[in-house]
């Protein structure tokens, strides 16, 4: 069971580990002992996310989200399994954590005065220059 705060906690029914050979250093290990682990987590069933929670976090998973609406994290950042799975667990309460918290709503501005006059100047500047590339009369 992992609490993410106060109101939700992820039971062990919604949450799957499988454990894989990890890449990279190792020495002789990596080749003997599966430290990489793959956290499961069945956020599309799951009963303690509210909707708008669900929403938000398949917006941030990205490519960790799947067709079936689970949420797999893959770490093999150290050589140790147990530390595997506390970064993992980690990593999905922060992902969980980031899809609770209210998006901030933008208000729109109006451009300054200044930046007008800067943006009417360049555009000024650049149309000096595009004009004296034309032909030369050598007439004048």
């Amino acid at each position: 069971m992992i609490r993410i705060n106060d109101q939700i906690t992820i039971e062990d029914w919604e949450l799957t580990e499988h454990f894989t050979r990890a890449s990279g250093p190792g020495g002789q290990n990596v080749n003997k002992v599966s430290t990489a682990v793959e956290l499961r987590f069945e956020a599309e069933r799951s009963p303690n996310l509210p909707p708008f929670a669900k929403a938000r976090l398949k917006r941030i998973a990205g490519r960790k989200w799947t067709n079936e609406g689970a949420l797999v994290i893959q770490v093999q950042d150290t050589r140790s399994q147990a530390r595997n799975r506390e970064l993992a667990e980690t990593r999905l309460r922060d992902m969980i954590l980031a899809a609770l918290a209210k998006p901030k709503r933008r208000i729109a501005t109006r451009p300054t005065l200044g930046s007008k006059k800067r943006r009417i100047a360049a555009k000024k500047q650049r149309g000096e220059v595009k004009n004296l590339r034309g032909k030369v009369n050598y007439d004048e």
